[in-house]
């Protein structure tokens, strides 16, 4: 399902209002990814405050090129290839789109309409889907399902 230009306007247009509050959203974030699956842990081996400043470094290019989805193919392409050296499976960018999700649900409040939801969650799976496929050559997003089942 591609971006649409409304998407990337809300996406874009949100993401400014997180800006503000980057350093408590990142916080958010890897406090509930973490409580949806606990075995993440392992795979970030610097401070959670350097990781926090390097994810939404990350999101702001990310939000920044969806003007640009050519460019922005490359750039995912390199950060999945860094990602599956890190360990990264298949099954880990479920819980990560769902932590963002929950993190732009609560720091957004009233402000994170359906049609907002439905904008962040186009744009995820698209950069998911990008990820996956450079790094998991055999990756079929029309076939594959996520069996694995994490904390509520």
């Amino acid at each position: 399902m591609p971006i649409t230009a409304r998407q990337k306007l809300l996406v874009q247009q949100s993401f400014a209002k997180v800006e503000p509050i980057a350093d408590q959203a990142a916080i958010m974030f890897y406090a509930k990814l973490f409580e949806y699956d606990p075995s993440l842990k392992v795979l970030f081996t610097k401070s959670m405050t350097q990781q926090g400043q390097m994810l939404m470094a990350t999101l702001k290019v990310a939000v920044k090129s969806l003007d640009d989805i050519d460019g922005l193919v490359g750039v995912l392409q390199k950060l999945a290839d860094r990602h599956l050296q890190y360990g990264v499976k298949i099954e880990d960018y479920t819980p990560v789109g769902n932590a963002l999700l929950y993190t732009l649900k609560t720091g957004l409040g009233p402000a994170f309409t359906l049609e907002l939801r439905k904008a962040w969650i186009a744009v995820y799976r698209t950069v998911a889907q990008v990820m996956r496929t450079q790094a998991y050559p055999q990756y079929d997003a029309k076939r594959y399902k996520n069996t694995k089942h994490y904390q509520r």
